[in-house]
C-alpha cells in the first residue's frame, strides 16, 4: 500500500511498508520498535506511544481531547508535532509519512 519513513532514537532513518487500516503504534509495535512500548495497548491511556509527525502526508485527523491531555503532560511534547501512534489510523494517503520516535521514559 505504501511506506513511511521511521526516525529512531538514535536518528536511524527506515522505511515502513504500511497497511490500511492498521494504527501506527501496530505497525511500529510489529516493526520492534522499543521507544513505543505502547503499555496501554492503543487505549488512548498513557502516552506511551507518543511520536513526533515530521511531515504530514494525508490527513491524520484531529487530535480529539482525550489524546490532546495526554500528550501535554508528556515530557517531551511539542504543540505542532505530537501525536499519539494509537490515534492514526493509516491508509494509502499517508503514504511518505515522516514518524520521529520518542524514547519513552517507561
Amino acid at each position: 500500500m505504501g511506506t513511511i519513513n521511521v526516525i529512531d532514537s538514535t536518528g536511524e532513518s527506515k522505511k515502513l511498508e504500511i497497511d490500511e487500516g492498521v494504527s501506527l503504534m501496530e505497525h511500529l509495535l510489529g516493526a520492534g520498535y522499543d521507544e513505543v512500548p505502547a503499555v496501554c495497548g492503543g487505549s488512548c491511556s498513557c502516552a506511551t506511544c507518543h511520536v513526533y509527525i515530521t511531515n504530514e502526508s494525508g490527513h491524520l485527523g484531529d487530535v480529539e481531547i482525550q489524546e490532546r491531555e495526554l500528550l501535554e503532560m508528556a515530557d517531551d511534547y511539542n504543540e505542532t508535532k505530537s501525536r499519539l501512534s494509537c490515534q492514526i489510523e493509516l491508509d494509502e494517503s499517508h503514504d511518505g509519512l515522516e514518524v520521529t520516535l520518542i524514547k519513552s521514559g517507561v
